[in-house]
This record gives C-alpha cells, sequence and structure tokens, in this order.
C-alpha cells in the first residue's frame, strides 16, 4: 500500500536533512565551517556553504541506497543550478567572483557514510 504524499514528502524531507547535517560533520573534521544551510538564492537552492580560510565550497548532498545511487541522482540542469547559485552568493563577498570557490557533492548512503567528491563539476 503506497503511503500518503505528505508522510512520504515528510520522510524525504528528514531523510535530507539528516545527509546534510551528516555530510556539515565530515565536512567540519576537514577544517571547514559551516557559513550557510540551504541557501536560497535567484538561482535556487544550495544545500550547504563552507568556508576554509579563504576557500568557499559550495555542496549539492544526495543520498540514495549506495554511493552510486546517490550520485546518479544528479542532473545536468541541477549543476548548473548550483553554479549559477554559486556564482550569485559570491557576487555579495568582498572579493566577488575572484574568490577561490569550487563546488563538491556530498553523497550520503542509508548506512551514513558520507563520501566527499570535491570539485564535483570539474570547474575551477
Amino acid at each position: 500500500m503506497p503511503k500518503p504524499p505528505a508522510e512520504t514528502g515528510l520522510r524525504a524531507y528528514l531523510a535530507g536533512a539528516s545527509a546534510e547535517e551528516q555530510a556539515v560533520r565530515a565536512y567540519e573534521a576537514q577544517g571547514y565551517e559551516l557559513v550557510e544551510q540551504r541557501w536560497r538564492g535567484a538561482g535556487g537552492e544550495i544545500d550547504l556553504i563552507l568556508q576554509k580560510a579563504s576557500l568557499w565550497v559550495f555542496v549539492e548532498v544526495k543520498t540514495g541506497p549506495s554511493h552510486a545511487a546517490a550520485l546518479a541522482r544528479i542532473t545536468p540542469r541541477q549543476m548548473a543550478r548550483v553554479a549559477a547559485s554559486a556564482a550569485l552568493f559570491l557576487d555579495q563577498q568582498p572579493e566577488g567572483g575572484l574568490s577561490e570557490a569550487r563546488i563538491d557533492v556530498a553523497v550520503v548512503d542509508s548506512k551514513g557514510s558520507v563520501e566527499i567528491l570535491e570539485n564535483a563539476y570539474g570547474q575551477g
């Protein structure tokens, strides 16, 4: 029997929030500081924005039964949206578009294991 949409949506929201928290802990263990979570700009939402020294890191967090399954959920449209949103965020910073930055993907599997793919979009 299918779950009611509201319950399914709530479960997905909570799973996403939990995955984001796990990703934040993984980054913090590497010395990064969380600056924004679920930042919304004109281009859309960025799950996590972190900073380490002068480096800005924009993170798309994906969940799935495995890391590969989570990674497969990223679409070209989503990649473009995150890149555009990151550019808008950087425009608000003192160094603007000259800021050192990268876009990562953090995948979280059903066991809570986090894998960080640095510069996942191949930019920078």
